[in-house]
């Protein structure tokens, strides 16, 4: 890794609506504050852009409850249309309480209300959803811009408080680092040591991007180095059977 890191908002983005060409504009955008890719580059870019941009958005005029979502509504005190698009996106619910679903994704994140936000969106009777492939769309995004992209969302932690960036998408880059085998400072093999590095750079992105009105969805991370393979973030899921809690 290097020594230094620096974190770069990308100005001038509009505000993306469905079928806008997002990685014109993020191009154009890169364009404007004089950053032409460099090796070791990453793009991170908030989820909802990109969800708007693959039209991800649902008038919840749209959505009829099924006996499911009324049930579980009535006991979360959710919008039983909301609950509906949650249990559509979801394989199981974990755990439920007043005013919060935490549901296994079918893209297999553990996650508060299947990702589902309603924030930021300037219709207040629409819900926006992941997109359908995070990691197909983190990979087309690369691809036409010529540099790793690392698509973040904000979550909750079991055992923490407060959400903190992680990686949904990701392309162009390892998402997880295999360290074992390595050796530490004092010749000793690594026995267990892997590191979620889209995950690190999703929470260092979050630090500039906010989660308000900040408005700065697309931050580009100079500085980063890596001696792996590409891999999606796909690659961060633990697996049921090696999950002691599941």
């Amino acid at each position: 890794m290097s020594d230094a890191l620096r974190l770069t908002t990308l100005p001038g983005l509009p505000l993306i609506q469905a079928g806008d060409d997002l990685a014109a504009l993020l191009a154009d955008a890169l364009a404007r504050a004089d950053l032409s890719p460099r090796p070791g580059d990453v793009l991170a870019l908030a989820q909802k852009v990109v969800s708007k941009a693959e039209g991800r958005s649902v008038p919840l005029a749209s959505v009829t409850p099924s006996a499911a979502a009324w049930r579980l509504a009535a006991g979360t005190g959710k919008d039983p249309r909301l609950v509906e698009l949650i249990l559509a996106e979801s394989v199981r619910v974990v755990r439920a309480r007043p005013n919060l679903v935490i549901v296994e994704h079918r893209l297999g994140f553990v996650m508060a209300n299947a990702g589902i936000d309603r924030s930021n969106l300037g219709q207040e009777d629409h819900a926006l959803l992941l997109p359908v492939d995070p990691d197909a769309s983190a990979a087309r995004l690369s691809a036409r811009l010529g540099l790793a992209v690392v698509i973040t969302d904000s979550f909750g932690r079991a055992w923490r408080r407060g959400t903190v960036g992680i990686a949904i998408g990701a392309a162009g880059l390892p998402a997880l680092l295999d360290l074992r085998g390595r050796l530490d400072l004092f010749g000793r093999a690594l026995q267990v040591s892997m590191t979620g590095f889209a995950d690190e750079i999703a929470a260092a992105a979050g630090l500039v991007m906010g989660q308000g009105a900040e408005g700065w969805p697309a931050v580009l991370l100079r500085g980063l180095a890596w001696d792996a393979p590409p891999a999606p973030a796909a690659a961060l899921l633990r697996t049921a059977e090696e999950d002691l809690f599941r």
